[in-house]
């Protein structure tokens, strides 16, 4: 039982880097109708720029941990705001001149940006893995067994609270601001919208950076947690929090939140009790599973056709 609790405790935190990254998918879904396949390696970016500001900052296992909170915080705005650039830039040159045309164009143009990005991060930085050492050690003993004892680490709880204040503050901008309300506007009918005198394309634009920049901090997190990052996590991490943005309705953010949960906790119990080699296989097999006799998701509304 012990054991089940501590890996239930790893795959919330893991689940937590997926629900993030699983809400630039169902965001920019739930406006345009299209699948951002570049979100990945903006996600991998973020992470390679956390790692620049740490190592930058000088921040080291030894740094005092309210001192270490304060300056990952800075370390995390300086990611959002370079990952936003790069979320802003790919929707004005990958999928702006393209929303008219066939639904086959953008998907295109967004996996050859995710292609140019993993390229010019493993030509800029190189294509070896890069260490970081971890900088807040300890936690807390929630119990202590006879062979087994359940722990939470400093940073475990770091990062499922910042995911949570994330979400909160997320949820808080869609219902209660005027950019909140115009992307709910541009869900329902962009042409109505248009004509209503709000401004699409600032809303869709500004859709893509909020998406960037919660993938810059899930960024941060996975370099936090796993204490390695390579060029290629982009793909990896993309496919399995699109993955959680299918199985909990894509569209849906509560349903992305509760997919990234749902798909890291899978991927941890198998790994803990079957073989860590076949985890992605349980993933993406519950995936078909809940598309077999769920098509549009756990919390997904089904598509009608406007005429």
């Amino acid at each position: 039982m012990d054991y089940l609790a501590q890996q239930l405790i790893n795959g919330l935190t893991l689940g937590s880097i997926y629900g993030l990254i699983a809400i630039g998918y169902t965001m920019v879904y739930g406006i345009i109708g299209m699948i951002n396949f570049a979100h990945g390696d903006v996600f991998m970016v973020g992470s390679f720029v956390s790692l620049i500001c740490i190592l930058l900052f000088g921040i080291t296992g030894s740094t005092d941990i309210m001192i270490g909170i304060g300056i990952l915080m800075i370390v995390a705005v300086i990611a959002m705001a370079i990952s936003g650039v790069y979320g802003w830039t790919i929707e004005r040159l990958a999928y702006r001149p393209l929303r008219g045309s066939f639904r086959l164009a953008p998907l295109i143009t967004a996996i050859g940006v995710s292609i140019f990005l993993q390229n010019f991060v493993q030509e800029t930085q190189g294509a070896r893995v890069k260490p970081l050492q971890a900088l807040f050690a300890g936690g807390f003993t929630l119990h202590e067994g006879t062979e087994f004892t359940v722990r939470i680490t400093y940073m475990q709880i770091l990062i499922v609270v910042l995911t949570i204040v994330l979400m909160t503050g997320f949820s808080l901008l869609i219902s209660k601001t005027s950019l909140g309300r115009a992307q709910r506007a541009c869900e329902q009918d962009l042409k109505m919208t248009q004509l209503l005198g709000i401004d699409v394309d600032r809303t869709i634009s500004m859709t893509f950076v909020i998406g960037a920049m919660l993938a810059a901090v899930a960024g941060l997190m996975y370099l936090l947690y796993y204490g390695v990052i390579d060029f290629f996590i982009g793909f990896s991490a993309g496919v399995k929090a699109f993955t959680a943005a299918v199985l909990g309705g894509i569209g849906s953010l509560p349903g992305a939140m509760i997919g990234g949960v749902l798909i890291g906790l899978i991927e941890v119990l198998f790994a803990a009790y079957f073989s860590s080699e076949y985890k992605d296989v349980a993933a993406f097999s519950m995936l078909i599973i809940v598309l077999i006799f769920l098509p549009q998701g756990l919390l997904g509304r089904p598509e009608i056709e406007k005429v």
